[in-house]
């Protein structure tokens, strides 16, 4: 283990699988103590018991970032871990589809998970964002957005506008939360070959999402992990705001 984010207490929504069970993992490798946030105990059960058998310490909070009463339940759970100073908001939905078939239900949960569940996310634990500002630690939000924030493609409508506005929304918050002391970045990565990938049903959609993962050498979601176990293991008056992150050969 690494001792680089020793003391650091961090929140990771979306931590079943993908980016943010990656995330958790790495961060605890490099010392930090991880709430792992999620609707699948099972699957944080499993990273938790990832995480103690390197030797690193983990708290499963089962949640759901769409509903205020359970992430309310959450801070209360996360408690015993310390002041958080360290927000990952992993959890997200990629739902494709052509606009014109109108699929509500779709547009609906990609909305309230990845911009409505990640905005309940940041405010309830920001007063513990700035009183860790205020004590002298470094205090961190980062976002997960996508290079859909500003690339178009068809079918991808809605969930690259979910994404454009969570990397604006990232930009916004800097305003208010950099004066505090704590840092906003905007991960968006590029193609990451994650389980997200398995819930697009659309079939062109997936035809060209699971081609272009067979055709190049895409990312992983270790590597965004890393990526962002450095962002903010930075000096605290750096802030990495926006993070560009593409495969080599994706254009």
């Amino acid at each position: 283990m690494s001792e680089a984010l020793t003391g650091r207490v961090a929140v990771v929504t979306g931590a079943a699988s993908g980016i943010g069970a990656a995330t958790a993992r790495v961060l605890a490798e490099q010392g930090a103590k991880v709430a792992l946030l999620a609707r699948r105990q099972d699957r944080l059960e499993a990273v938790a018991a990832q995480i103690a058998e390197a030797g690193g310490e983990a708290l499963v909070v089962p949640a759901d970032v769409t509903d205020e009463r359970s992430m309310a339940a959450a801070v209360e759970q996360v408690a015993p871990l310390g002041t958080v100073d360290l927000v990952v908001t992993g959890a997200g939905s990629m739902l494709t589809s052509p606009f014109d078939l109108g699929r509500a239900h779709e547009w609906d949960r990609m909305i309230s998970t990845n911009l409505t569940g990640l905005v309940r996310t940041i405010h309830v634990f920001e007063p513990q964002l700035a009183e860790a500002a205020r004590a002298g630690r470094p205090a961190d939000v980062v976002n997960i957005s996508s290079i859909g924030a500003t690339a178009v493609a068809p079918n991808f409508a809605l969930y690259c506008a979910t994404k454009a506005a969570v990397s604006h929304l990232s930009r916004n918050l800097r305003t208010e939360f950099g004066p505090k002391g704590i840092r906003v970045t905007a991960f968006e990565p590029g193609v990451v070959d994650t389980e997200l990938i398995s819930h697009v049903d659309d079939a062109p959609s997936k035809e060209w999402l699971e081609g272009l993962i067979k055709s190049i050498d895409v990312l992983s979601d270790r590597d965004i992990a890393e990526l962002i176990a450095y962002t903010v293991g930075l000096p605290k008056h750096i802030n990495l705001s926006q993070v560009v992150v593409m495969p080599t050969q994706q254009a």
